[in-house]
């Protein structure tokens, strides 16, 4: 059995197709389990059913006998009629079918060629896959720069048009995210992963091993991510739940003890840093990341009237040296974590506002104990209030 050439030839069109011909030499070179695929070709091809044959296509594709076919069904029968495709089909078609071809410049070559027949005006969703698609390809082969700019492109287009389906969202957060990834960009890693998430089903569209890289990255990302102090979004995600009962289950821990401010909680995870040795060449960002969160914790668990903190409050709150705390609070608000001044001379911080952000269980029963105080005061402020009230009706 002789198996199509993989070549693509993108200097000159593909040959006019005849369809008894193409049909016949498919047969003789594939096995018989496709063979009903091949007859189904040619009958809703001669019928011009377009719609049922892109069906059938992508029946054929997710054969498992049909990958060493693909490249060449795609390029000596597909194209014929790709014209009348839907166009956003026609490039799913293509992207899952380039799968299948090995040398890296033969599968960017066959991307590109695709797109050069692909009308960005009439087809946004479909110029918008195809973009992502050749920047995650040239992404594996080593192409930052090519990756950027074709992610560019595609987001300039993606920007501008009103809804896109998920899996074109998909497709432009998945390639972002690796990108970032690559460059060891956390914060920009941590929101493109995020949207990424957002436009797939965790069960459907990844593996279980898919779930679990996913959760131990954007873990480490949160924690490393210098302007990621907020982690309720990605501690409200199914996604970690992909870390229970692995090794990596003290990551989902720690991110938890971050959340909390809980210094205590934090140095008696710091010994597993190790295991993760990004984490533990970076011990002195945590180190201030977790005293900074502790800071925020500690604001908040105050009362609005009560939220002017002495430097040996904070120091003793966030467990550093009292000539450490003036530093501490400059680097709060220049983060805008907390809004405020500082008494330099009375060594005091008046704080006004902190960061919003998700609470634990245990931060939510603090509040509503803070709430259940301030409506016993204005309980106690009406009682005050009622008789002279009724005195001057």
């Amino acid at each position: 059995m002789s198996t199509p050439s993989m070549a693509v030839d993108t200097h000159h069109p593909a040959p006019k197709l005849v369809l008894d011909e193409f049909i016949g030499t498919s047969i003789s070179s594939t096995p018989q389990e496709l063979h009903p695929f091949l007859e189904s070709f040619r009958t809703l091809h001669t019928r011009k059913l377009w719609h049922q044959l892109t069906l059938k296509l992508f029946e054929f594709a997710d054969h498992p006998l049909s990958k060493p076919f693909q490249v060449d069904v795609f390029e000596r029968f597909v194209t014929d009629f790709e014209s009348k495709m839907n166009q956003l089909r026609l490039v799913e078609l293509g992207v899952k079918v380039s799968k299948e071809i090995d040398n890296p410049q033969t599968h960017l070559t066959f991307l590109t060629s695709l797109l050069t027949r692909i009308n960005k005006e009439t087809s946004p969703e479909a110029y918008i896959l195809l973009y992502a698609n050749i920047a995650h390809a040239k992404l594996l082969y080593g192409d930052l720069e090519g990756t950027k700019a074709d992610m560019d492109e595609a987001w300039k287009i993606l920007d501008s048009v009103e809804s896109v389906e998920n899996g074109v969202n998909a497709a432009y957060y998945g390639v972002a995210a690796d990108y970032y990834k690559a460059k060891a960009e956390y914060a920009p890693y941590y929101r493109n992963s995020l949207l990424y998430l957002a436009c797939v089903d965790l069960a459907t569209d990844m593996t279980a091993e898919e779930r679990l890289g996913r959760a131990h990255d954007l873990g480490i990302s949160a924690l490393l991510g210098d302007t990621i102090y907020n982690f309720g979004e990605l501690l409200m995600h199914p996604i970690l739940d992909a870390l229970d009962e692995t090794p990596f289950e003290w990551i989902k821990k720690l991110l938890f003890t971050f959340n909390e401010g809980s210094i205590g909680k934090f140095e008696a995870l710091a010994p597993l840093l190790p295991q993760e040795p990004i984490l533990q060449e970076n011990y002195p960002f945590l180190r201030q990341k977790i005293c900074l969160m502790a800071l925020i914790e500690s604001v908040f668990k105050r009362s609005a009237d009560n939220r002017t903190m002495s430097f040996a409050t904070i120091a003793e709150e966030t467990r550093l040296p009292i000539d450490e705390v003036e530093h501490l609070v400059m680097k709060a608000l220049s983060l805008k974590l907390i809004r405020g001044s500082m008494d330099q001379v009375d060594q005091k911080a008046q704080i006004s506002w902190v960061q919003p952000r998700v609470l634990s269980r245990q931060q939510i029963g603090g509040l509503a104990k803070r709430l259940e105080s301030w409506v016993n005061k204005l309980n106690l402020v009406e009682q005050r209030i009622a008789p002279e009230m009724l005195a001057s009706a």
